[in-house]
């Protein structure tokens, strides 16, 4: 047995957990498939590369869940949080990358460790128990071989989900004699002006033909893999439209927060947004319009849409299939593999949904395997944290709170990929919350906003003071 640490996958979560490992003194081994063998999704060799949108979702601390993780990977010396900082693009509030730069950006750094080794090769099946520790990193895009294997050591034949991919136009095809530039309620974020997005109006009857189009559109047929569930926050377009015909106009295609420049006086119906895909701005990516709608159907339905009348489109919309596990059952609460503990698991494999989520769960990955390779105890992140919240949830099932903030158990068996949400975290302590001074009743949109924000102090105070107690264990060191 070896005092390496083993990493399959280079993916956001791999690539996150090697550097974690590596910076606090552990030689690292990265095992990454391509070029060797490639993927349905992936289009280069470069290590965290981004397969679907380019955005890490909002950057507010303060009062959105995605944002209070990022501040909180931040404060662990995120490598995947520092380049997307170095090669963020405007997209409104949120944090947006150009996919290029960041993935060069994260291959660099781990290719110039010191104690990182990338090897180049496809893991056909587990690992074998003279590695000593690994965490598998493989991701939603898991190899077959791989993931049957994985299979037989979980029990579980239920693994697969679908994922979908949004279209990319050419900036310059875009007409915006019809289309404007504004972000939803002209918000202001990272690297932005509040004027970040293009939006592409349409009117009930353009809207309505839209939905009529979508539903009979031409659809990639999956035979074995069809009845095979979606996860809710990567819906094809047109299985929302099925859903009901207003779906989409209370989901990506939601009209509220804009105003057509062009006619302020007409309120939009509904609105499809693009947001830059691309540090030099030449490339927009269709927001929400994951698809399985054949090549030729996107073409035709799309340039119905008032704007992209003359799209040209450099990437077209796609599906994959995705791998999670039933983590609950088969992973223990730090991420080991029940049957073998020597095996870790990280990133959308476990059954967390998106980027951020996928890499913060590499983080912890790869303390606890250091920490085991040291033969040290390391306490679990506070589940008042984003990090800690979503390890919960990861492997133990999502938990409801009553109003006593006693936690209830859901059935295991249910268990669905999640992003992070404030309903992950427990409750304020009754009292905690006070009104400002003057006001005798809270508005229920003030009471809400001030409580996610003294949610994410409270986490920030004490992932602070986890890393702290850290710092007299394995990170130190």
């Amino acid at each position: 047995m070896t005092n390496k640490l083993h990493i399959i996958g280079g993916g956001l979560a791999g690539s996150e957990a090697a550097w974690q490992a590596a910076e606090m003194g552990q030689q690292v081994i990265l095992h990454e498939m391509r070029p060797i063998r490639g993927t349905d999704a992936h289009q280069t060799d470069g290590l965290a590369e981004l397969v679907c949108s380019n955005s890490f979702r909002s950057d507010d601390a303060e009062t959105n869940a995605v944002g209070l993780l990022h501040a909180e990977m931040r404060k662990a010396n995120s490598l995947i949080m520092r380049c997307g900082d170095e090669h963020k693009v405007p997209a409104g509030s949120a944090l947006a990358v150009d996919r290029d730069l960041f993935s060069e950006a994260v291959t660099r750094a781990l290719e110039n460790h010191p104690n990182i080794s990338i090897e180049r090769e496809e893991v056909t099946g587990l690992p074998p128990k003279e590695w000593g520790q690994t965490i598998i990193a493989t991701g939603p895009l898991t190899a077959p071989a791989l993931a049957s294997e994985i299979a037989v050591a979980t029990g579980e034949d239920e693994l697969s989900f679908f994922d979908a991919i949004a279209p990319i136009v050419h900036f310059d095809s875009i007409d915006f004699d019809k289309a404007w530039f504004q972000s939803r309620y002209d918000k202001v974020g990272p690297g932005g002006t509040g004027k970040d997005y293009i939006n592409c109006p349409l009117n009930e009857a353009q809207y309505n033909a839209f939905i009529d189009a979508l539903l009979e559109g031409d659809k990639t047929e999956f035979k074995e893999w069809e009845n095979v569930p979606y996860f809710d926050g990567c819906l094809p377009i047109e299985v929302m439209a099925e859903r009901g015909r207003e779906t989409l106009r209370h989901g990506p295609m939601k009209p509220m927060g804009l105003t057509n420049s062009h006619k302020p006086e007409e309120k939009p119906y509904g609105v499809v947004q693009l947001r830059q895909d691309n540090a030099l701005g030449t490339l927009y990516n269709m927001v929400g319009f994951q698809t399985k709608l054949k090549y030729g159907a996107q073409v035709e339905i799309f340039k119905t849409i008032p704007g992209l009348g003359n799209a040209e489109f450099a990437r077209l919309g796609g599906i994959h299939r995705n791998t999670y596990l039933n983590s609950p059952k088969v992973l223990d609460d730090r991420l080991a593999l029940k049957s073998r503990p020597d095996i870790r698991f990280a990133g959308q494999i476990t059954g967390c949904e998106g980027y951020v989520e996928s890499a913060s769960i590499g983080i912890l990955a790869a303390r606890f395997a250091v920490a085991e390779l040291r033969g040290e105890q390391i306490d679990l992140p506070p589940i008042t944290t984003a990090m800690g919240a979503l390890l919960h949830h990861i492997t133990t099932g999502h938990v409801a709170y009553d109003e006593s903030g006693e936690s209830n158990e859901r059935s295991k068996r249910s268990f669905q990929p999640m992003n992070v949400n404030f309903g992950l975290l427990p409750p304020l302590p009754e009292g905690t919350l006070k009104k400002p001074e003057g006001v005798k009743r809270w508005r229920g949109k003030d009471k809400t906003l001030a409580k996610k924000r003294a949610m994410s102090a409270r986490a920030l105070s004490e992932f602070s003071a986890w890393l702290g107690d850290e710092a007299h264990g394995i990170a130190a060191q």
